[in-house]
């Protein structure tokens, strides 16, 4: 299991990343479709850790939204 942050994106659409996979980061049209994408994503970045022998960063499971008055 791993933890993502799904935002709307600046020109429509979704984004979503995988804060504990560096760089690991997809989007889509629609909310649904972001998260079929960062699911594929998720799961070739961690192929491709194994495939050279690197290891799979654990998923903390810890997050926190805060709300910052600027």
């Amino acid at each position: 299991m791993r933890q993502v942050m799904l935002h709307e994106g600046e020109d429509g659409g979704w984004v979503v990343q995988c804060p504990s996979l560096p760089g690991c980061v997809s989007e889509g049209e629609t909310r649904e479709e972001a998260l079929r994408n960062i699911r594929e994503a998720i799961e070739l970045y961690i192929d491709v850790l194994r495939d050279h022998g690197d290891p799979v960063p654990e998923d903390k499971g810890t997050a926190e939204i805060v709300e910052l008055d600027v």
